[in-house]
């Protein structure tokens, strides 16, 4: 090859490249295939993965380079100036061919019953690059198979070794949990020690997988690709709002699978996204509604049930009703909820439904830096969030930053797991979070950081009993250091609800359970379980008579409820939602609606119909889609909770336990990281009120009791009592301080 460039007219950091007779300028320093597939010239590949590093072991994609004597692989062969390359010459052909065949020898004849069948690579490759007849007669070899857990099934007798699942959990989930044993012809794909995979990310594995070897367990025997329709949806249990298809047969949704988009999710998903569709199927959903008379429950008729609603609204309006909103909610019932509540005369509308301290009005706000390029920041600071837990894809960006060269900081009440490395931690009891972030170490360390810097504020820290000290103090943070505050909002759509009014005017969501209202609306909440004070809130729900727009009749909302409405969860309705980022997103639906569940929207409509209200006149989704604009509203505030005396709570979500939905999955709660109800304790704090591992405790808030068993650990700051919310038995306990006792 030449020493003067082919082309000089490209950019210096560009070189010229012949593939197939076609001429490509590519970057220097990139490989064969990139350039091949930039320019949509097919190579076959298995071991290759644009998301993973490369191994070049597969050797699929063999290709022919002018000058050398052997095939090359063009997933690991650099492209250089002039270099001229065949993909399907003889030489290339043969190589691809003699490859397919080697891959045969020993893998097994399962494409009936195989799960992969019709999306499958080596399927798909085998028929151009295979022999219909095997030369070889040796017995094929068979592989044991391991449990990997509720969530991916093996079958590892089909395993090609191309590595990607191992490479996957070394690289982007960072818990090294698979990997290669023995040599040569032995070489098996497993965890070692025969334990489930514990990585929130685990899912990943089956779609980077090219054969099926690891298939999805949930999933595992019940339709062929074929048979399934692909419907755009996104993740509803955080706020980053994953793009994916829910595939669906006759109405019923039977996976998640990611849909790409660098901007979210990259082409990941969460195992919280992809499973937690098999809630839609619990027993306990609303199929129908439902009037509570003397006490029992019986159906009705939407007519009767929408006329026994109206009643109470009317009977109940202005100021006497309190109306609250599952931060989940799409846009267009949120802002039909916003309508129904002016049309009423209430204030007291909010979805900020699990904070404890809103005495600062504060709202969910735009990330200050977007997802994507905080994988490029230089310095990130973590605090009061368990982040790998609340939002595992930008965890796994933030474990991108931190291979790149970021140095990430935290401060939190526990030390959280984490699949990076800490340049530096604080662990402080809640109270004291406020402090750690007005320290000038910290505030020197973020601001010699040479380049973007991130804050990121959690779920801890904002739904807590010191939120607003923290919010303010990481506020400040950023102005004097430059960061850039990412508050992480508190529900899926927190956002587009703040966006569409469904915040109060009057009394807020802590406000209307300590100042009771004779009547409530509550939409698409569990009441036993998500509000932050449960105690109070369920006590004053039972006093009052309440309209429950539910997705689950379950024993909670038929406790409180007088009207039970049952509505669409988002894989069964259209919606809109609003993620970390301002991006406005689109679901469509995938499944049908159960019985005589409707639509969200449609329900509000007819319900606004009944109480002839302004605003309701639509017709259909466009039309109510055409009349959304923004709300802004002067947010009511209340005073901040008291702290009480004892050891401070330490809150955070159960990773699978966020909503109704993942509750009732069951793989999801047969999961290693659902650990159950427990509250965990410093070492010197178990000594003091003479408690081990192990033992059973009584917790007492002054407002409510729990008894959990304890478990002792140093990752807790001393002082503070680590509890997770999501459990009936921790329910109670979601407040500042709770006083410890042995059981």
């Amino acid at each position: 090859m030449s020493a003067q460039p082919v082309n000089p007219n490209l950019p210096p950091d560009h070189v010229t490249v012949f593939i197939d007779g076609v001429e490509l300028a590519a970057p220097k320093g990139s490989m064969i295939i990139q350039a091949a597939d930039k320019a949509g010239i097919p190579i076959p590949r298995f071991c290759y993965h644009d998301k993973l590093a490369i191994a070049a072991n597969c050797r699929m994609c063999l290709v022919e380079v002018e000058k050398m004597p052997k095939p090359a692989p063009a997933c690991a062969t650099p492209v250089m100036d002039g270099m001229k390359i065949a993909t399907r010459s003889d030489k290339a052909l043969k190589s691809q061919r003699n490859v397919m065949e080697f891959l045969l020898i020993n893998h097994p004849l399962d494409c009936p019953i195989c799960d992969q069948g019709g999306e499958c690579e080596l399927q798909d490759l085998s028929l151009g690059y295979g022999r219909s007849i095997s030369r070889f007669q040796e017995r094929k070899r068979v592989v044991a198979d391991e449990d990997l857990g509720p969530l991916v099934a093996t079958e590892m007798t089909r395993c090609i070794q191309c590595t990607r699942c191992v490479r996957f959990t070394a690289e982007i989930a960072g818990t090294y949990e698979l990997g290669g044993m023995q040599r040569g012809e032995n070489l098996e794909i497993g965890t070692y020690d025969g334990k489930p995979l514990t990585t929130e990310l685990s899912g990943n594995v089956i779609d980077v997988c090219p054969v099926g070897a690891l298939t999805n367990k949930v999933f595992r025997f019940r339709a062929r690709p074929w048979e399934l329709i692909a419907k755009e949806s996104l993740g509803f249990h955080d706020a980053l709002g994953s793009n994916l298809y829910f595939h669906a047969r006759r109405g019923d949704v039977m996976r998640a699978v990611p849909r790409d988009n660098e901007a979210v999710n990259e082409c990941w998903l969460s195992d919280r996204d992809r499973y937690s569709h098999q809630g839609l199927y619990a027993d306990d959903r609303a199929t129908r509604p439902m009037l509570k008379e003397n006490g029992e429950w019986r159906d009705a008729s939407w007519d009767e049930a929408l006329a026994r609603a109206a009643k109470i609204l009317r009977d109940n309006a202005a100021d006497d009703l309190g109306m609250l909103v599952h931060p989940a909610t799409s846009n267009e019932e949120g802002a039909l909820l916003a309508r129904l509540a002016d049309a009423l005369g209430s204030g007291n509308l909010d979805h900020r439904i699990a904070q404890q301290d809103l005495s600062d009005g504060a709202t969910a706000e735009v990330f200050g830096m977007p997802v994507a390029e905080i994988e490029k920041a230089s310095a990130v600071l973590i605090v009061g969030s368990n982040l790998r837990h609340e939002l595992p894809l930008l965890h796994a960006r933030l474990r991108k930053a931190w291979r790149n060269g970021a140095k990430i900081y935290a401060v939190n009440p526990v030390d959280f797991d984490v699949a990076f490395d800490l340049a530096g931690k604080s662990i402080v009891p809640p109270s004291r979070i406020a402090a750690e972030l007005a320290d000038a170490g910290l505030k020197q360390l973020l601001s010699d950081a040479a380049g973007s810097v991130a804050i990121i504020v959690g779920a801890v820290a904002e739904n807590g009993a010191h939120a607003s000290a923290i919010r303010t103090a990481a506020r400040s943070l950023a102005q004097v250091t430059g960061a850039r505050l990412c508050r992480i909002p508190q529900g899926a759509n927190a956002l587009g609800l703040a966006r569409h009014g469904v915040l109060p005017v009057s009394r807020d969501a802590k406000a209307v359970f300590e100042q009771p209202r004779s009547a409530y609306v509550v939409y698409g909440i569990e009441p036993g379980l998500d509000f932050a004070d449960q105690a109070t809130a369920m006590k004053t729900l039972g006093d009052a008579q309440v309209v429950a727009f539910s997705h689950f009749a379950c024993k909670s909302t038929r406790a409180v409820a007088d009207v039970i409405l049952p509505i669409g969860l988002l894989p069964e309705i259209d919606a809109t939602l609003t993620n970390l980022d301002g991006r406005d997103q689109i679901a469509v639906p995938a499944g049908k609606l159960p019985d005589e569940a409707r639509a969200g929207w449609r329900v509000l409509r007819a319900l606004g119909a009944e109480l002839k209200a302004a605003g309701f006149e639509f017709t259909d989704l466009a039309g109510l889609r055409a009349g959304i604009v923004p709300r802004n509203v002067v947010v009511a505030t209340s005073k901040a909770p008291s702290t009480g005396d004892g050891l401070e709570i330490a809150a955070s979500q159960a990773i699978y336990r966020v909503d109704g939905i993942t509750r009732r999955a069951q793989a999801l709660q047969s999961h290693p990281l659902t650990v159950g109800p427990r509250a965990t304790l410093h070492p010197d704090d178990a000594r003091a009120h003479g408690l081990e591992e192990g033992a059973m405790a009584k917790l007492d808030n002054g407002r409510g009791v729990a008894t959990l068993q304890v478990s002792v650990s140093d990752k807790v700051a001393a002082g503070s009592v680590w509890v997770e919310t999501g459990y009936g038995a921790t329910s109670p306990l979601v407040v500042a301080s709770v006083k410890v006792a042995r059981a």
